[in-house]
């Protein structure tokens, strides 16, 4: 399983599909696929697509936004990119580019159909899936998201204790630009963080425990 995932990895760094053959607008910079995945992950964060710092650094969530989610998920830089524990699969695996107005453009089409299933069937001990923006919601939930974020992460108790395992949990995009959404829905940091942080470290705890035998 560890080679036939790591052989995939590199065919996923060696993609260029959306530079040389895209399915709509050729991408303007050379690519660069960033993930994190190991057979023995337990959680699996799934965001929206690399930004300029994470396309420079090559590793993801290397912004004010990770840090956000890492507050959120109560656990240190070291056990975030611990990837024995925890998987970072976006929804496109390069950065996609900037609009007019200097915001990030959604997530390349091309990436999702043709990598995605496939990373997923290599994570076989996956036990939680955390959905972080719209994009992830809908293809992990499909009709189960609701018509807009703020109805999907409400639902989250119905969409965490019904999925099938690995479980699923929404999350709103942990950028700054959210802190309004936050305040209007204190529900968030009072019900949903608390469950979120105790599911993280159950699970961390039990690889430490594995991984110590």
């Amino acid at each position: 399983m560890a080679r036939a995932l790591d052989r995939l990895v590199g065919k996923i760094r060696a993609c260029r599909v959306c530079r040389d053959a895209p399915g709509g607008q050729r991408l303007a910079h050379e690519p660069r696929p960033v993930l994190r995945v190991s057979a023995t992950a337990r959680i699996a964060v799934c965001g929206q697509a690399p930004g300029t710092r994470v396309h420079a650094s090559g590793v993801p969530f290397t912004d004010p936004s990770g840090v956000r989610l890492r507050a959120w998920m109560g656990v240190s830089e070291d056990e975030f990119y611990d990837v024995r524990r925890v998987a970072i699969v976006p929804m496109g695996f390069c950065f996609p580019g900037q609009d007019a107005d200097g915001g990030d453009l959604p997530p390349r089409k091309e990436c999702a159909p043709r990598w995605r299933a496939k990373v997923f069937r290599h994570l076989p001990d996956l036990e939680i899936i955390l959905l972080v923006g719209q994009y992830a919601q809908r293809w992990h939930l499909g009709e189960r998201a609701g018509r807009s974020l703020t109805e999907t992460v409400a639902d989250w108790r119905a969409i965490l204790y019904a999925s099938a395992q690995p479980r699923l949990l929404p999350l709103p995009h942990p950028s700054w630009r959210n802190n309004g959404w936050v305040k209007k829905n204190p529900w968030f940091e009072a019900e949903l963080l608390p469950v979120l942080r105790g599911e993280v470290r159950r699970l961390l705890d039990g690889v430490d425990a594995e991984l110590a035998r």
